[in-house]
């Protein structure tokens, strides 16, 4: 696996870019959710409240165990490391107005029931206080002052991300923020963005679940109206490329036309 992952191109590309500046690869689709909005609309009057953002979060996840494994490394030391699990960081506004982010676990093995029941769990923790260790090394550099906290997050970053040792106490290493983040921005009223590539993330990618609108739709050779998501997404070019992109977003579109198939209970 590891000479797979870490082929000439690979260890090039490792050395050549820095995380974010100048790695990133950007990619945006438009989908058609009619029935998937009709699919989950059935869930939430059978009292399962799923959304937009649960679909993505397991579409993704599953994508990355079955189709593009090699969206789920990351870079440790020069080299591309696979994840042993595929968990996911999702971006969720608090109370205030305040962002927060929440860690689903083992994502590919849930069922939308299992997604919102995790989801609901992490958000009730960091409402009551008890934050995650993002959040938590988040409240730490925030606290110290200006200009120690850029010289201090730069040490942080180097000593996780550059040179792959961790930090137990503020719960960061080099695989802290799990295998992909995910973000809702159409819920704030964005049609769609490009995010950014947070430089302790370490992550592959972020995903941008986007806004929905209705738009002029070609189906079966006819033109009609239709409600389109857009979904952008940044890349780190260290690690990925185009062509993974491509496969991710068509497993997402198979998704959507299939929603059915994620109460399917994963092992």
């Amino acid at each position: 696996m590891e000479q797979n992952l870490n082929n000439e191109w690979r260890r090039v590309a490792s050395s050549i870019y820095r995380k974010p500046a100048d790695s990133k690869i950007f990619g945006e689709v438009e989908i058609d959710i009619t029935d998937l909005e009709e699919f989950i609309t059935t869930k939430r009057r059978e009292g399962i409240k799923i959304t937009l953002t649960h679909v993505i979060l397991l579409a993704v996840a599953r994508a990355l165990r079955d189709e593009v494994p090699e969206l789920n490394t990351y870079i440790r030391r020069g080299k591309v490391i696979q994840r042993d699990t595929i968990d996911a960081m999702v971006s969720v506004l608090m109370p205030g107005s305040q962002m927060s982010s929440v860690r689903v676990r083992n994502a590919d093995k849930l069922t939308l029931a299992g997604a919102a029941e995790a989801m609901n769990e992490e958000i009730k923790q960091s409402r009551a206080g008890i934050e995650n260790s993002t959040m938590r090394a988040k409240g730490f550099i925030s606290s110290i002052p200006w200009p120690l906290r850029s010289w201090v997050f730069r040490f942080i970053k180097l000593f996780t991300v550059d040179w792959g040792f961790s930090i137990p106490s503020l719960g960061m290493s080099a695989n802290s923020f799990g295998s992909f983040v995910v973000t809702n921005i159409g819920s704030i009223g964005l049609e769609s963005g490009y995010p950014a590539l947070f430089p302790t993330s370490n992550v592959a990618f972020v995903m941008v679940v986007g806004g929905v609108s209705k738009k002029p739709w070609v189906v079966d050779n006819e033109i009609v109206i239709r409600k389109i998501l857009t979904l952008s997404s940044a890349l780190d070019h260290r690690v990925v490329d185009a062509s993974h992109g491509g496969k991710l977003f068509r497993y997402i579109r198979n998704v959507v036309r299939n929603p059915e198939q994620l109460d399917i209970p994963q092992e």
